[in-house]
């Protein structure tokens, strides 16, 4: 995982439906880009072919897009300020849906340990992730 002079950092990119359950999820160091990791997520979870991809500006890139586009996915990505051709249309509509992934994130958050960053090593780290991804996901079940 990572590590700076504050200590250990993690980043956790996670895949969610567009009810906001939790689908898979992937744990990198803090310090590293989030673009490379695209198509893991991608790939991450139940074998189902989402309509569209979410995500936050970290993910934009063109090949990213490409690699959404080859699995008949739409891409909800904004583009970065500095990217110097960006197309008219962007599906904002979409890209709205991006809010249930911050709740899950917030939802997930909630869990001290998960918070916190108490484990020193990513195995525990993300067993600890993946229970409380379960605690979510069993209580989103339970109260629909």
């Amino acid at each position: 995982m990572g590590r700076s002079r504050g200590g250990f950092s993690t980043k956790i990119h996670l895949k969610t439906d567009w009810d906001g359950d939790p689908l898979g999820f992937h744990l990198t160091g803090g310090e590293v880009s989030d673009s490379p990791h695209f198509e893991t997520l991608l790939d991450l979870g139940p074998n189902i072919t989402p309509r569209a991809a979410v995500g936050d500006k970290g993910y934009d890139s063109r090949a990213n897009r490409q690699a959404a586009r080859s699995r008949g996915i739409c891409p909800a990505i904004p583009y970065r300020t500095t990217t110097k051709e960006k197309p008219k249309y962007f599906p904002k509509a979409l890209y709205r849906g991006r809010a249930r992934i911050e709740q899950t994130m917030g939802k997930l958050k909630r869990f001290k340990r998960v918070a916190l960053r108490c484990e020193k090593t990513d195995e525990n780290y993300g067993s600890f992730v993946a229970l409380a991804l379960s605690f979510i996901l069993i209580k989103s079940v339970h109260t629909t």
